[in-house]
């Protein structure tokens, strides 16, 4: 399933990709939060939620954000579309397996669990942009603006980790392997 359909990209990125990438995040927030805020996460967990966050959209594709979010009414579609595909998802599975799979598939999405996956899926969306305009594509100027003011959002509503992250990892994103090494 591919993302950012309403734009072009320089390299395009699956759900696949996209929710290993998401996993690895959510799983570094929690352990963060963890050792640095004496939290009391359980990270691993919280990686299996994000490596499922997407797992819908093998029924729903990949729909945009902004047609998500056009209006209330479109949202609330939208969220009862995705809440059915996880379900219909989930129902494929042998009777014995199901309940196994449940909370990943059909997350709490009220917990403070998937507050981790969505701040991961948000940083997430943020590195697609950074790598798109790095490539010298300026579709994502403006992408990249409105959802680095999420995450700064997130950080100011008790997530310090999430503002941890984006100064200690986000700028290798920019970074060439020469640079790494």
């Amino acid at each position: 399933i591919l993302r950012w359909g309403l734009m072009r990209n320089t390299r395009p990125e699956n759900d696949q990709e996209h929710s290993l990438q998401a996993a690895m995040i959510a799983h570094a927030l929690a352990t963060m939060k963890n050792v640095r805020h004496g939290g009391n996460l359980d990270a691993n967990r919280i990686a299996v939620l994000a490596m499922y966050h997407d797992a819908g959209e093998v029924i729903t594709g990949d729909l945009a954000t902004p047609i998500k979010h056009f209006n209330p009414e479109v949202h609330g579609a939208f969220e009862r579309m995705e809440q059915m595909a996880r379900r219909r998802l989930l129902g494929m599975l042998p009777d014995d397996l199901s309940g196994a799979y449940a909370p990943f598939v059909c997350p709490d999405e009220t917990s403070e669990e998937w507050r981790y996956v969505k701040a991961a899926d948000k940083i997430c969306a943020y590195l697609k942009c950074v790598e798109e305009i790095r490539s010298g594509n300026g579709e994502f100027l403006k992408a990249k603006a409105a959802i680095e003011s999420g995450i700064r959002s997130l950080a100011e509503d008790g997530m310090p980790e999430v503002d941890e992250f984006m100064k200690q990892f986000a700028g290798s994103f920019e970074l060439t392997l020469d640079e790494l090494n």
